[in-house]
């Protein structure tokens, strides 16, 4: 990706010698970066398409759990709550941040809040956490120690965190499909998954998932703007076709039946649910605070590396590959993760989807405010958006977890054992333990340990450290008879 600005364009002028677009040029600097309203526009439109799935997805994840008092979210608020908060916080880092980044539910902080927060307290608890989250990201920009805790972390292991949330990402895509699943107890295995409900594939539910995710793959590599949607689209056609024709006993979540009006008016009913502190008095301080790290964390690094390569993409960048205002833009990424929990839709993040607006030409936020209208249109059409089953939705995990690997995988120095071994470790164990808390703690005390080991301990920032004592500690305390 090109790491230097690229040449100012000149502004086109009107007769007198006015720019084409007035104070709208003026503001966005659409004609000064070398750019133009229609490219701005197509831009918007580009980034939409190519990540609206969210719409569908997030509600998936988020309602398919249960908290600890069994209560399930409403499907069709939780699209309301998706599709306001993406409309929102896209138009916002437009108008604000000024640049082509949009945001929305981020993949993986939402499994996060679905598989580990929610089972321990109340859907506004876990909901309260993300916005303390989102709270602690703008105080760390504002005292200009994000960056500066961002760079305690080792670089291979920021790019493991965001391959093992790949991977559980890949794994909850096809668990929700049914393509694999639990055995049961009764089975008396040590084998935990099994391949389809019976030990096998059967059935057109999970034919039409097998058949998605072909579908995307092939429209990826075939390099279709889109893929994504348009795979999810397609297949729900064909869920509705198969579940008219077909005699099946159950698709899951979400039966595909055409409705009988595809408008529908928003249902706010979710919005501003929440419960700033009460998680903590279900879980305890020390558990409560390394929840709200696991959604920090989550959030940090993936916008972090996000903003940078949307923007060197977009040619924003200086000749030290440095983004001007980039507080700004980090500013209001805190302001999204605080503003996903307010409105129960986990985490608000920045979408690495943006740069299918920069290859249309997007140089400014307004193909941010083009992108954030659209998905304000977005919010009367929740019934057409809770008629996609998650065989139609679920390929999009897949997708979506392999792109997360292929472009962070060869950026860890797999030849460094104190690093590769410890990436290692982050990356299996959020799969293998379902959860994004134990890779991140594991790696984390797995680094400490090996560089103390190889004597390279002084390497170690003191804040790594004292982030590995903490989760050392909380896996030591059911031996210490603490919980």
């Amino acid at each position: 990706m090109p790491t230097s600005a690229s040449p100012k364009a000149p502004a086109p002028e009107q007769p007198g010698g006015a720019p084409a677009y007035g104070a709208l040029d003026r503001y966005f600097k659409i004609s000064e970066r070398g750019s133009t309203l229609s490219r701005e526009v197509r831009g918007g439109l580009a980034t939409f398409f190519a990540m609206a799935y969210i719409i569908v997805l997030n509600p998936i994840i988020l309602g398919s759990a249960k908290d600890m008092y069994g209560h399930q979210l409403d499907n069709g608020q939780l699209v309301t709550a998706t599709a306001l908060t993406a409309a929102f916080t896209t138009l916002l880092m437009g108008v604000v941040g000024n640049v082509p980044i949009a945001l929305a539910a981020g993949l993986g902080v939402n499994s996060v809040v679905a598989l580990q927060l929610a089972p321990r307290m109340s859907w506004p608890d876990a909901m309260g956490m993300v916005v303390l989250a989102g709270l602690v990201v703008m105080l760390l920009v504002a005292s200009g120690l994000r960056e500066r805790v961002m760079n305690a972390v080792p670089f291979g292991l920021r790019k493991a965190i965001s391959i093992g949330i790949g991977l559980f990402i890949l794994l909850i895509g096809l668990v929700d499909a049914g393509f694999v699943s639990r055995i049961p107890d009764a089975a008396q295995t040590t084998v935990p998954l099994q391949l389809g409900a019976t030990g096998h594939l059967d059935g057109w539910p999970v034919l039409v998932f097998v058949l998605g995710v072909l579908l995307t793959l092939a429209l990826i590599v075939r390099k279709v703007p889109g893929a994504i949607l348009i795979s999810i689209v397609a297949m729900t056609v064909v869920a509705v076709i198969v579940n008219a024709l077909a005699d099946i006993p159950s698709w899951g979540l979400t039966t595909p039946e055409w409705p009988g009006n595809p408008l529908a008016t928003p249902d706010f009913g979710l919005i501003g649910e929440v419960s700033l502190f009460g998680g903590f008095a279900e879980v305890g301080l020390l558990t409560g605070v390394l929840f709200v790290f696991t959604v920090l964390l989550s959030c940090f690094f993936d916008a972090m590396g996000t903003i940078m390569g949307v923007s060197d993409e977009a040619r924003l960048t200086d000749a030290q590959g440095q983004m001007p205002g980039i507080n700004k833009v980090l500013f209001v990424d805190g302001i999204a993760v605080a503003a996903g929990g307010a409105g129960s839709a986990s985490a608000t993040t920045c979408f690495v989807e943006s740069t299918a607006g920069v290859g249309e030409g997007a140089r400014t936020g307004f193909a941010n405010v083009v992108t954030g209208g659209l998905f304000a249109v977005a919010l009367f059409l929740t019934p057409v958006a809770t008629m996609v089953p998650s065989q139609a939705a679920t390929p999009a995990l897949v997708a979506v977890g392999f792109l997360i690997l292929a472009g962070n995988i060869r950026e860890i120095d797999w030849s460094d054992y104190t690093i590769a071994m410890p990436a290692f470790v982050t990356m299996v164990m959020m799969p293998f333990t379902y959860s994004i808390t134990n890779g991140i703690g594991m790696g984390f005390i797995t680094f400490a340990v090996l560089r103390l080991a190889a004597g390279r301990g002084r390497e170690v920032p003191a804040a790594m450290y004292a982030v590995a004592a903490v989760f050392t500690f909380s896996y030591l305390m059911p031996a210490l008879g603490l919980t």
